[in-house]
């Protein structure tokens, strides 16, 4: 093993453009993880290839075709999906005309992730971008599956917390208020945006009372003598919002050095420059203004698993009783107690804990059916206990 690559190669036909693409799959013992968080997350990953370290296996968790940048979770079903009869009956017209679709718009979001997966440079990175791809193509479906949604925002955060680990908490609490000051400062390059087409819009508007066919020859001659001073009035503006743009890029590059002197390095707590952009959070953030879906943290990657997983839970649809529906339970807890809502982790804990006891009880003469539920059954009587102390701290 220890000359053998942690890879092989796996052919897959895209489904939507019919591209032959090359994906690596993670050969069986290629890394061994060391314990679990209380939401499943991998403590510590270790590979047998020292080299592939720095890499997350979520990387290779979802493919990504290279043309069309389609993207599905890499399973043994989608690698052989042209036998799959129900998603090409009534799945893949569907997929197909939307992601295309979205693909072919000047500002098509599928367009720019797609671009920005590059493994070798940023293993880390792509995964999330592989992920977010993955979430969208699932949400163009007819009928979306919230738990696979889910899953996904969930290893999202996963691969967010990876990625900051071997920061002290202060520092992490300081990247939250950088992160903050980017979106204020996005926020504001918006207005001054704005600002500029209301007074092209204004200056318009204006000039047509010139042109109107409507009023009189008499009224247009005193009217006339504003026409010259109205655009004067308007290069001036113009001049203006020239000036405050140039000083916006020049307050942007204040913050770059103010991040880099608090932060370190390339003032984002190293992760470093991305493509064309000075970080991945600035990536991410711009994205953003595309599509919604995307999160550019742990903690709103955990906010959108709660959705997607309380849908679920709720709608019968894609979680099995039992085992599938008390672990649903107990996530929609225990993510709820990461995120600070306390108050909705309480109601799940205690929803998860009910119904795992009822469940070993129906089941209490098959100790292998039960194995999984006891031991979430632990983890909510401990978590639920730990969300409870900080309510009556509170």
């Amino acid at each position: 093993m220890s000359n053998e690559s942690p890879f092989f190669l796996s052919k897959v036909e895209c489904p939507i453009c019919k591209t032959i693409n090359e994906f690596e799959t993670v050969r069986a013992g290629a890394y061994f993880e060391n314990g679990r968080d209380t939401d499943f997350c991998p403590m510590e990953i270790k590979w047998r290839h020292t080299r592939y370290q720095g890499y997350n296996p979520l990387t290779f968790f979802t493919a990504t075709c290279s043309n069309c940048h389609y993207s599905r979770e890499f399973t043994s079903a989608f690698k052989d999906w042209k036998n799959d009869t129900n998603f090409r009956t009534y799945r893949l017209k569907t997929a197909k005309e939307q992601h295309l679709d979205q693909l072919a718009r000047a500002d098509s979001v599928i367009k720019s992730l797609g671009e920005a997966v590059d493994i070798s440079r940023h293993p880390n990175e792509s995964a999330i971008v592989k992920l977010q791809l993955t979430i969208f193509d699932e949400l163009v479906y007819d009928h979306p599956s919230n738990l696979d949604l889910g899953r996904f925002y969930l290893r999202i955060g996963w691969v967010f917390r990876d990625m900051e680990k071997g920061e002290n908490p202060s520092a992490q609490f300081l990247k939250g208020l950088m992160l903050e000051v980017d979106n204020r400062y996005s926020t504001f390059k918006e207005a001054i945006g704005q600002g500029r087409q209301e007074l092209q819009t204004l200056a318009r508007h204006i000039s047509s009372h010139f042109e109107s066919a409507e009023i009189a020859t008499d009224l247009k001659s005193q009217m006339l003598p504003f026409k010259e001073r109205f655009q004067a009035q308007k290069d001036a503006l113009e001049t203006v919002f020239q000036q405050i743009e140039e000083r916006a890029d020049g307050y942007a590059g204040l913050i770059n050095e103010y991040k880099s002197v608090t932060l370190g390095g390339d003032g984002n707590g190293g992760n470093g420059a991305f493509g064309a952009y000075s970080s991945f959070t600035e990536f991410l953030l711009t994205q953003k203004k595309q599509w919604e879906g995307i999160v550019v943290n742990e903690q709103e990657a955990l906010e959108k698993a709660i959705v997607y997983y309380k849908k679920a839970y709720t709608s019968g649809h894609d979680i099995l009783p039992g085992n599938q529906q008390i672990q649903a339970s107990y996530l929609i807890a225990e993510l709820s107690r990461r995120i600070g809502d306390h108050d909705g982790a309480r109601e799940y804990f205690n929803t998860t804990i009910k119904h795992g006891q009822e469940f070993i009880y129906a089941n209490r003469n098959d100790r292998s059916r039960t194995a999984l539920t006891r031991k979430i059954l632990e983890l909510a009587i401990e978590q639920g206990k730990a969300n409870m102390a900080v309510l009556k701290s509170g």
